[in-house]
């Protein structure tokens, strides 16, 4: 139900005073200009009534969504206990649950040598510190890092994102298919940014001193949702391992069930050295940790402190959250539905060539945008050239320019039709999936439609010459699963 012209009017009123008064650095709000008051599950409702199927979960951070029982009910124990709640790095029952359950969970080869590091509430704060470990315990500087990659925004974490900080750090190419750096993708293209890597490390002048350590992410999701190829990451695995350099796996947004594994290493059989987490571990309340291996826990005390280390209510809701993803097996359920949503995507692709790209990994789903009609008179030629020279098909056609403008626009329509979806990638052209791992399936179709719909509706002057008509019925059932998804929301 929609809120009347008061309800209208305090919505504005009150977006028009963060306008004022807050920084311009602000992101989501800019995009996003909507201000929740209540939310249940995968559900939003605004201050001016309207109801939202919220596909962006705290950018990853809601594994089991919005309130979730389980969550309030860990919280509220925690109040009532009469526990204290702040309590810097002691020993609390509350803290040993969560590394129990923590440990439980982590990749083989790493929970029966590990030691954990509480640090600072979010997860730029764990990316410093395991970068600040490996320099310690290998006693160099240099650190490896992804063109494409995300790691927060401190002064390290920036660095090896991209960023202009005066930190060494050496960017390597990251595999991927659509937008391979080295043109060719596929496995092909994956063995040369391996081999890249390589050269980088034992070629005497290249200009690169041993490292202390390699930061990846197993899916990039800021770059675009860009899974890694399983070949690729057990490469770097044993590259990093023959050269004494340490792994750091980012895993702050993709723990925790969200790829379809409780941690997207275990896609690839790999066990790094270190792990930073944050995100779903504090089950929606701030929480980072850095997991790493007991022969690099070389610091002093004191080496690396910080004043929110012991956030009681954030490790009851974390226990909770960690011990519901893998009891429920949320992690196989992510897996299973993320296959169907891409499928889906992909039909949908066929349909408008504007979406360059759909990828992903569990429920973790991009959709790239590009200008359709960029290069179409010079496909035939690049073809035939492409035959000359034995390339496939899908090099010979290259991507096509990313569309920043498109994707904003299918966001906007997104958000009109009750969907809250994030843009990401290098240019912003690529629309973001993170939905709750307790999200249903008629949910799931919900925010496909309302997508699907939203995509139509903003370059449907794009779509194939062949596309089949949406019969009015199909519209009538997309209409009826979002109303059922928003009442079971």
């Amino acid at each position: 139900m929609r809120g009347g012209v008061g309800a209208v009017a305090v919505t504005e009123g009150i977006l028009r005073r963060q306008s004022a008064r807050e920084s311009a650095a602000r992101t989501y709000a800019r995009a996003l200009p909507i201000v929740p008051v209540r939310a249940r599950g995968l559900t939003i409702e605004g201050a001016d009534g309207r109801r939202y199927l919220d596909c962006l979960s705290g950018a990853g951070t809601l594994a089991l969504g919005h309130n979730h029982p389980v969550v309030l009910d860990a919280i509220r124990k925690v109040l009532d206990s009469g526990a204290p709640l702040h309590v810097l790095d002691l020993a609390t029952p509350v803290k040993d649950a969560f590394v129990t359950e923590l440990f439980h969970n982590l990749p083989p080869g790493l929970a029966d040598r590990a030691r954990v590091q509480f640090c600072g509430p979010a997860g730029t704060d764990a990316v410093e510190a395991a970068l600040k470990l490996v320099r310690a315990a290998t006693g160099r500087s240099g650190v490896l890092a992804f063109t494409g990659a995300y790691h927060g925004m401190t002064a390290g974490a920036l660095a090896a994102s991209g960023g202009a900080c005066d930190v060494r750090v050496t960017r390597l190419p990251y595999p991927q298919d659509y937008r391979c750096p080295f043109g060719v993708g596929g496995p092909s293209g994956a063995e040369l940014a391996a081999r890249w890597t390589e050269s980088v490390l034992d070629d005497p002048k290249s200009g690169v001193r041993q490292p202390a350590g390699m930061i990846l992410e197993p899916v990039q999701g800021e770059g675009g949702v860009i899974p890694a190829p399983d070949t690729w990451l057990r490469r770097m695995r044993q590259i990093t391992a023959d050269r004494s350099i340490a792994l750091i796996a980012d895993e702050i947004q993709t723990g925790v069930g969200r790829t379809g594994a409780f941690w997207a290493v275990e896609h690839s059989g790999v066990t790094p050295d270190v792990m930073v987490l944050s995100k779903a571990i504090g089950g929606s309340l701030p929480l980072a940790v850095v997991v790493y291996r007991d022969d690099l826990d070389v610091w002093e005390p004191g080496a690396h402190a910080g004043t929110f280390r012991g956030n009681q209510l954030a490790m009851a809701a974390g226990t909770a959250t960690l011990r519901y993803v893998r009891e429920h097996h949320l992690s196989e359920r992510a897996a299973t539905l993320g296959s169907h949503m891409l499928t889906r995507l992909r039909d949908l692709a066929r349909e408008f060539p504007c979406i360059g790209d759909v990828r992903g990994r569990g429920l973790m789903i991009g959709v790239e945008l590009v200008d359709a009609e960029a290069d179409a008179d010079g496909e035939a030629e690049a073809y035939a050239e492409a035959d000359a020279y034995g390339v496939g098909d899908a090099s010979a056609r290259g991507p096509r320019p990313a569309a920043p403008e498109l994707a904003a626009a299918v966001q906007r329509e997104c958000l009109r039709r009750g969907l809250i979806v994030e843009l990401g990638g290098r240019h912003s052209s690529v629309v973001r999936l993170l939905p709750p791992l307790t999200i249903t399936d008629d949910q799931a179709s919900a925010v496909l439609d309302r997508l699907a719909d939203a995509v139509a509706s903003t370059a449907g002057k794009r779509a194939a010459p062949d596309r089949t008509p949406v019969p009015q019925g199909r519209r009538r059932r997309q209409d009826d699963r979002a109303d059922r998804a928003e009442r079971a929301g």
